[in-house]
């Protein structure tokens, strides 16, 4: 199967899992569940970016937990309402150089993530490195913790 074709099926069956499926640790490998798990985090940026209310929704878990850099914590409800009031407005929300860590029922995802675009109005761009915890429900995969480090330095 060529990459393009694994990573096809993949983000089919992450959609499988969102919608609900439950997914049995016995029944895949580690390697097929980091490539789950890379395709819903691939999907959770992405809808981040288009701030896509119901997929965000889908995805997080409801005690869902992010804590910045800066040491300030946002919960599911804090995320979903800063999407709906769409205050900012992406022009690039990508990331990069990521990994996906897989431990039984846990998977982490680390990634630089380069952000450019609006909020409140007012220009941003920066990088960080942040760490996406998703665990293993009876609905499917879930992110249920997230920490993302301070901008990083601008390369000179």
């Amino acid at each position: 199967m060529s990459l393009r074709a694994s990573l096809v099926a993949a983000a089919g069956a992450s959609l499988i899992l969102a919608a609900g499926t439950v997914h049995s640790s016995k029944s895949s490998s580690a390697r097929e569940d980091a490539d789950v798990v890379a395709a819903l985090d691939e999907k959770y940026q992405a809808a981040v970016k288009e701030n896509d209310v119901a997929t965000m929704d889908k995805i997080l878990a409801d005690d869902f937990v992010l804590v910045t850099g800066t040491g300030k914590a946002y919960r599911k409800s804090d995320l979903l309402q800063e999407a709906r009031s769409k205050s900012t407005v992406y022009e690039h929300q990508e990331d990069s150089q990521r990994t996906v860590r897989v431990w039984g029922d846990t998977a982490v995802v680390t990634a630089r993530l380069w952000v450019k675009g609006s909020s409140d109005g007012k220009p941003v761009e920066y990088t960080l490195w942040f760490s996406d915890t998703y665990v293993r429900t009876s609905k499917g995969w879930r992110y249920v913790f997230g920490q993302a480090s301070l901008p990083l330095p601008k390369a000179s």
